[in-house]
């Protein structure tokens, strides 16, 4: 088996190479390239005269005309007036914001109000117990505890008795 698909890759090999020496002896007729020494004598053959070839294929791009607006000789640079800043370095929230001056009146004015033991009676306090009752679960008792609680109390015994004949057979 592996002798046989070495002899494939081999006989591929050979078609390949066969195939690539065709192709280079068969000219293309539909390529019209110019032969090497009628292209040589039409190039120039010195680095000046290819960068004289090059340098004649570029169109310079026009160059836009500048016209100053004023002449900088005519500034005036004592007279301009500077910009005021964006952020003003002195502020101070105080000033500004109202938040500071309703705290202030809030806390004089919790000296006039009652306080929350003078405001406070019983009748106004909510007195519901078992509001939530409906919700709560209720714990379901496993019967290994219910058998445990029948075989200690003395007035089952009856009970007791069948139920150690059930779990201990002797069949």
């Amino acid at each position: 088996m592996g002798e046989l698909k070495i002899i494939i890759w081999v006989v591929l090999g050979i078609i390949y190479l066969v195939s690539r020496a065709r192709k280079k002896q068969v000219p293309n007729p539909e390529s019209t390239t110019v032969p090497q020494e009628d292209y040589k004598e039409d190039r120039p053959t010195s680095f000046e005269d290819l960068l004289r070839e090059i340098q004649a294929t570029k169109v310079p791009k026009p160059q836009p005309v500048l016209r100053p607006t004023q002449e900088l000789n005519t500034i005036d640079y004592d007279e301009v007036t500077e910009k005021k800043p964006l952020e003003d370095t002195n502020y101070n929230n105080r000033d500004h914001d109202t938040i500071y001056e309703t705290y202030e009146k809030a806390k004089q004015e919790a000296f006039f109000r009652p306080s929350m033991e003078e405001t406070l009676k019983l009748e106004n306090t909510d007195m519901r117990f078992g509001e939530f009752k409906g919700y709560e679960q209720l714990e379901k008792e496993n019967l290994a505890a219910v058998y445990v609680k029948e075989l200690k109390d003395p007035t089952t015994f009856k009970k007791a008795f069948i139920l150690s004949e059930i779990l201990n057979r002797k069949f």
